[in-house]
């Protein structure tokens, strides 16, 4: 028998997790975060320590009091990449399982620095999987990565592999043919999956509605260009600001940083943390060619510096999604010694995640900025999830035989359900639509 449970992640976007129980061994997928929970708790984008029964009932980490009855059968929590949505609850709820963690080796470099930075410790063992690389859980269950692409190094598709067939978990990702950083997706090795016979598949629904194929990154890094390289800043302040953990857009900025022969300079801890986990497994060597600040006072000692010559220097900030206690909130509010002058090129490169949290993080954050009469370039982004087409050819290509939305609100996943019925499937019959709390048995 195979049981399904539902933890996190299939009321909204955030707190990531799936149990499945095969013949009462139970491993957990995903162990994330709701953000926008944690940053309306702590102001913060970053982790911190803080108890973990605090963060479940204000709804930042999943509630796993759904597994009481299983929980000492758990024999491992997979974690498919490392964005926090994911593996941001591991800090904080790992310790209630005896079980060891496994992610590939960028995800884990991510994991290992949150506890590091934040004295943090969990009693699980961290263990490295490989993509495309096959990981023996018990005599039967074995789980292998397979590479896919999204905005996040080393992000993997996760197939378990049982007796009655192969569960394929498919939240976060995109179908990326030309990629900046790394590989195309492994095509073929999904195919081969869809020809073994794949008895469910968990996916994400976040862009079911958007009726598009999702662009490529290689798209945004031509925004980037566009905005950096094609218009006038050669007097002024350049500010960029981006998700912590995309080291592909990372990457890109760096480069026409280069191109404008500015100093390049890394502000906050979030920032560190990804690229040092990247530089760690040699993934990237940004340190040769950026300076990386982490803290407050080094940050107001360096935007000192910064002011004497600032048309030298692009800056790359936390803050992207206007967090409290960010970088970029903190210029703006005139927290540092340090001024915004008009003409200052301010350049969102993201898109506000649309959360009523982020929406009025974000309006308090830009009406500050404009205060200023600095430059604003937003939306210089394209999503590292799959759109409605890109989830269409996922489905054809795997030919799962019972699909289970997921990875989003009730409307994004009623979304997912449509597509799947245009597809020939039948909610309630093959389409499985569950909420948190929930579970369903194959």
């Amino acid at each position: 028998m195979i049981e399904i449970y539902a933890v996190g992640g299939y009321n909204e976007v955030g707190k990531n997790c799936t149990a499945i129980n095969v013949d009462g061994e139970v491993l957990i997928i995903d162990l994330g975060i709701h953000l926008e929970n944690y940053i309306r708790l702590t102001e913060d984008e970053d982790l911190v320590k803080i108890n973990a029964d605090k963060l479940m009932d204000v709804g930042a980490v999943p509630n796993i009091s759904v597994l009481d009855n299983v929980k000492r059968n758990v024999k491992a929590i997979v974690v498919g990449h490392a964005h926090l949505d994911h593996v941001g609850a591991v800090p904080y709820v790992a310790n209630k399982f005896n079980a060891p963690v496994i992610c590939s080796p960028y995800t884990a470099e991510v994991l290992k620095n949150i506890l590091k930075d934040d004295k943090i410790r969990i009693n699980n063992d961290i263990k490295t999987l490989n993509l495309n690389s096959f990981y023996k859980i018990s005599e039967n269950i074995k789980i292998e990565f397979i590479h896919i692409t999204h905005s996040v190094p080393q992000a993997a598709l996760i197939a378990i592999h049982t007796d009655y067939g192969i569960i394929l978990y498919a939240n976060d990702f995109k179908f990326d043919l030309y990629p900046v950083l790394g590989k195309k997706p492994n095509f073929k090795r999904l195919e081969e999956l869809g020809k073994e016979g794949i008895i469910a598949s968990v996916v994400e629904s976040t862009y079911a509605s958007d009726a598009r194929k999702m662009p490529s990154e290689s798209v945004a890094r031509e925004m980037l260009k566009d905005v950096l390289l094609g218009t006038d800043n050669k007097d002024n302040l350049i500010i960029v600001t981006t998700f912590s953990s995309h080291i592909a857009r990372l990457k890109s900025i760096i480069e026409f940083g280069q191109k404008l022969n500015r100093k390049i300079i890394f502000l906050g801890r979030s920032l560190a943390k990804y690229v040092k986990a990247a530089e760690n497994i040699g993934i990237v060597d940004f340190s040769k060619d950026v300076e990386i600040v982490k803290y407050g006072r080094q940050i107001e000692r360096m935007l000192k510096k910064v002011d004497k010559d600032r048309e030298k220097y692009l800056l790359i900030v936390t803050g992207h999604q206007g967090e409290p206690k960010s970088v970029l909130y903190k210029i703006a509010k005139g927290e540092f010694e340090f001024d915004l002058y008009p003409e200052d090129s301010v350049v969102f490169s993201c898109r506000t995640i649309p959360t009523p949290t982020n929406i009025e993080n974000r309006d308090a954050l830009e009406n500050e900025l404009k205060q200023t009469g600095v430059r604003i370039f937003k939306d210089i982004h394209q999503s590292g999830h799959a759109a409605r087409e890109d989830l269409r050819d996922f489905i054809n290509l795997v030919k799962p035989k019972n699909i289970i939305p997921a990875h989003g609100t009730k409307e994004m996943r009623d979304a997912l359900a449509g597509l799947c019925t245009e597809m020939g499937y039948k909610t309630g019959k093959n389409i499985f639509l569950i909420k948190d709390g929930q579970k369903i048995e194959l």
